[in-house]
């Protein structure tokens, strides 16, 4: 059994109601949906959600919903408690056991650089190496790389290395080639595929997705993101018009 779990609430607060958006004659929510619908892998799909409107759109595509509890829709609950109870209520909605459970697929409502094909390459992944935790769609991104990051320092109101540049090695070699420091592959959040354990617990998992597990393999895509922002919309349609397979 591979189960599929998206996770939206209502009251965004960077992006108001980003989940319902339109784009291209289809809510934000639908085309994680859509994507998992045609993997050909998946058995079941579950929405966790406390948004009516995402639950209408949900139903739409005859999914199940799993209520999310008020304690879980608040803007400081992390994602993995909320993939983590949804897990365990599909478990129990299905009468099933963690060893029947072959693998879940994570989604969330406001990620759409995903196809079927992304989540099958995920999932043959796993079943090629039993070594991997989970496989997560990974984009690269020089351009943010750790080296570039700053913070500010509050007393003198001066920029300051976010890291160390100690931690990237002899810092004489250092510049500012965005390339300089080799690939910087991101987590892109569009969809992870992880072994049931790694819900099961994560106390010991790694920062800063915990539902990751620790030995994560990377699932190859190209401009992959979660949509926070209303300025990132020109880019998410940039990609479905590039990179979505075409319906």
């Amino acid at each position: 059994m591979i189960l599929a779990i998206m996770i939206g609430r209502s009251g965004s607060k960077g992006f108001k109601n980003k989940n319902i958006k339109k784009v291209f004659g289809k809510h934000l929510c639908e085309y994680p949906l859509i994507a998992a619908k045609k993997s050909k892998l998946i058995n079941k799909i579950y929405v966790s959600t406390n948004c009516n409107i995402i639950k209408k759109i949900s139903k739409n595509h005859k999914v199940k919903i799993i209520n999310r509890p008020k304690k879980l829709t608040t803007d400081k609950v992390l994602g993995e408690k909320v993939f983590q109870h949804a897990y365990f209520e599909a478990k129990k909605d299905l009468g099933l056991n963690s060893k029947e459970i072959e693998f879940v697929v994570l989604l969330f409502a406001n990620a759409a650089t995903l196809t079927s094909e992304m989540i099958n390459n995920g999932i043959k992944i796993l079943r090629n190496d039993k070594s991997f935790d989970s496989a997560v769609s990974t984009s690269i991104y020089n351009m943010w790389s750790p080296i570039r990051a700053r913070k500010l320092d509050k007393k003198t109101g001066c920029l300051k290395p976010f890291v160390p540049f100690k931690t990237f090695g002899n810092v004489k070699k250092l510049n500012c080639d965005r390339g300089s420091q080799g690939d910087v592959y991101y987590a892109d959040m569009s969809v992870s595929v992880v072994r049931p354990y790694c819900l099961e617990n994560m106390t010991n998992n790694l920062l800063p997705q915990k539902w990751m597990g620790k030995k994560i393999a990377p699932i190859f895509s190209v401009g992959g993101f979660d949509l926070d922002y209303d300025w990132q919309m020109p880019s998410l349609k940039f990609w479905l018009k590039n990179y979505a397979k075409k319906n």
